[in-house]
């Protein structure tokens, strides 16, 4: 009975063996989606304005933890890959956060825009169009934790023949204290470093990025950097609390004020698409990569 047994039990194993060594196809480099990376990865927040569905909401998702958008008013249009977003006037696409991006020591962002001509306030004369504003909370006294009512923005000004980039970001005194002093820092391209043919009814890439290690501030138009490089002295990590951020806003500045000529509650007209947000500093090859695929 014993070598009936054996002479079953034998060749099952052999099978299975053989069936738990088989060699099964490894996948193609193109099988995964590239923009996913694992928690605590470098890509913290990515919109791709993809969405076809009926619910703008869906539309507007960030890839990589599936935060929705808590209000979407845009419209959808052509991107320069796939959809993307136009802004409409006084509105914005806002998020209650842009994930973890916002505590990163260094960062990138990263997106494709599209403007026709002179950048425009909400009541119809010359002014910035923002890409990005993070609104600030009210410190316990009920005082304002900064004269813009923001922890940093990202915004163009001006026309085809010469576009300003500005960009300010506030540090605090104490990252953990909402009723600690806070200082700004602008780094800008403007006067004589305004940059020709923004505004041409065309998609351009617009990358910025702080490096934490030597606080250097670049600015890179279609995949080039920008010459004029910024400085925030001895800065070092930028410390970017979410603790003092109320929301996050795409396509309008920090100010709630927008049926006035407000600088600083402009919103954007023209078309966004590929928003992304790294919390480090991309390599220019890395970059001319997201240009060069659009990206």
């Amino acid at each position: 009975m014993k070598k009936i047994i054996h002479f079953i039990v034998a060749p099952l194993l052999i099978l299975l063996v053989g069936a738990g060594c088989q060699k099964f196809d490894k996948p193609s480099m193109g099988d995964y989606p590239v923009d996913v990376n694992v928690p605590g990865g470098p890509l913290k927040f990515y919109a791709a304005f993809d969405g076809t569905t009926p619910d703008p909401l869906r539309n507007a998702v960030d890839s990589i933890k599936a935060n929705f958008a808590s209000d979407n008013p845009f419209t959808t249009t052509a991107g320069i890959s796939g959809k993307g977003v136009a802004g409409v006037n006084k509105k914005y696409i806002k998020y209650t956060s842009f994930n973890d991006w916002a505590s990163a020591s260094s960062f990138t962002i990263s997106l494709w825009f599209k403007k026709d001509g002179q950048t425009k306030n909400n009541a119809g004369g010359n002014g910035p169009e923002y890409f990005i504003s993070l609104p600030a909370k009210k410190k316990s006294d009920n005082s304002d934790y900064h004269w813009s009512n923001a922890v940093g923005f990202l915004f163009i000004e001006g026309n085809n023949t010469a576009c300003a980039v500005k960009s300010m970001f506030v540090s605090p005194s104490n990252p953990l204290d909402p009723n600690s002093g806070a200082t700004d820092a602008w780094f800008t391209w403007e006067g004589g470093q305004m940059i020709a043919g923004l505004c041409d009814n065309n998609w351009h890439h617009l990358v910025l990025t702080y490096n934490g290690a030597d606080s250097k501030v670049k600015l890179y138009i279609d995949g080039v950097q920008n010459p004029n490089v910024k400085d925030w002295g001895t800065h070092g990590a930028l410390r970017l609390s979410s603790n003092y951020i109320s929301e996050y806003r795409v396509g309008a500045g920090p100010s709630n004020n927008f049926d006035s000529d407000d600088w600083l509650a402009c919103s954007l007209k023209g078309g966004l698409d590929q928003l992304r947000l790294y919390g480090t500093v991309l390599t220019d090859a890395e970059i001319q990569q997201l240009f060069a695929q659009k990206k």
